[in-house]
């Protein structure tokens, strides 16, 4: 039994500093109350919960949907490092597509700390014991920074190496998020930024600068996802639909491949949006808006390719000729992206799905993309962990 799955209703709140920040549970609340406004719905028809974050204790999402009321309804709460938030939505469509229940909310959210992602649990293994050995085979690696934007850097230099892109393309990744995130009032970052005061960042590792990594964001978004009858029967006439998604992990050869693009993911994302677009009977050529991954400039980039937007190692052409944004061939993280809305880890995938169905609705305001019918969406946890999810307007 496999049913169409309609998204409705979606709801964030505006990304903040740490310093400036609600706490989760008063943040993921405002994101679960307006994805329920948005619906005009009730909370006690919200059949089953999933929650999505990774900074907190567990059954934040009880913490988070109580107040609503206790409706005895499941609430299951995940944790898949930065897709967490659209590992939750991947479950609530899977419910909903099987048959499994009528109506299912996802909602993500992160308090964060402020600085550099670090080991939580030091007593233990960590989960990235394997990738970490892998990434010294062929980085060096310096245990005096931050990990995981030496994986991205390792990766932007495999990339480099490979194509001969050069370090002022990666800077106008990040111009760009800025000029997007100009018209998007959720973001936490809107000044303009140029290309030299992205180079003349400090630099955090390898070729990545300050201005080339996502910052520590704390937020929440929501969606409600739903089957046709349950529509009918609400009153509710939702206009987004969720055409295909898949969400992937690791091959068996990740730590073989001596890739450090491997290793953060670019196989995974190749291999999921093929899924997808087979899926759905659809063209990469007929997307035209995409909110990606893009926690650093170089996945950004890997991004572009692993999600067939331009041709294997054309990202740099991609981005000079302006492909990338309005007037081009696509337009990549109108919201202004994880460089700069920000990336609240358990919220990003979900504030996603808020911006493309509200660009699929044409309710994007100044950063709307004209015309659109289709929007895809990529997350991505290293771990690894990757959803794509391709939205279709529903007439």
């Amino acid at each position: 039994m496999s049913r169409r799955v309609l998204v409705a209703g979606v709801g964030m709140v505006p990304f903040a500093k740490p310093s400036a920040a609600q706490t989760y549970d008063v943040m993921g609340a405002e994101a679960v109350r307006s994805a329920l406004a948005d619906a005009d719905l009730p909370y006690d028809r919200v059949q089953q919960v999933y929650a999505g974050y990774v900074y907190g204790d567990s059954t934040c999402g009880q913490r988070v949907v109580y107040g609503f009321g206790k409706t005895r309804v499941p609430v299951i709460n995940v944790n898949n490092n930065c897709a967490s938030g659209s590992s939750a939505l991947w479950l609530a469509r899977q419910a909903v597509e099987s048959g499994a229940t009528d109506c299912a909310l996802a909602v993500g959210f992160e308090q964060m700390p402020p600085g550099a992602l670090g080991a939580k649990w030091t007593d233990r293994p960590t989960p990235l014991t394997d990738f970490a050995t892998a990434l010294e085979e062929v980085y060096a690696v310096d245990p005096g920074l931050p990990m995981t934007p030496q994986y991205f850097a390792a990766a932007g230099a495999e990339y480099m190496a490979a194509y001969g892109m050069k370090a002022e393309t990666l800077a106008l990744v990040s111009v760009k998020a800025r000029a997007h995130a100009a018209n998007n009032p959720y973001a936490v970052f809107r000044d303009p930024i140029g290309v030299d005061d992205v180079l003349g960042s400090p630099t955090v590792a390898g070729v990545l600068t300050r201005l080339q990594c996502c910052p520590p964001t704390c937020g929440a978004a929501a969606a409600i996802v739903c089957s046709e009858d349950f529509a009918r029967a609400h009153g509710i006439a939702p206009r987004v639909a969720i055409a295909a998604q898949t969400l992937r992990s690791d091959a068996d050869d990740v730590f073989d491949r001596g890739s450090a693009m491997s290793l953060v993911g670019t196989d995974v994302t190749r291999a999921a949006a093929a899924e997808v677009y087979e899926k759905a009977g659809v063209d990469p050529r007929d997307i035209g808006v995409v909110e990606l991954h893009d926690c650093f400039t170089v996945n950004e980039v890997l991004s572009y390719e692993g999600l067939g937007l331009c041709e294997e190692g054309g990202a740099e052409k991609f981005v000079l000729d302006g492909d990338n944004t309005y007037g081009g061939r696509v337009v990549t993280n109108p919201s202004g992206g994880l460089l700069s809305k920000g990336h609240p880890l358990g919220a990003t995938g979900l504030a996603q799905t808020a911006e493309l169905t509200w660009q699929l609705r044409g309710e994007a305001g100044a950063r709307q993309v004209e015309g659109v019918t289709l929007g895809l969406q990529h997350n991505l946890g290293l771990g690894t962990a990757g959803v794509v999810t391709l939205f279709e307007k529903v007439s």
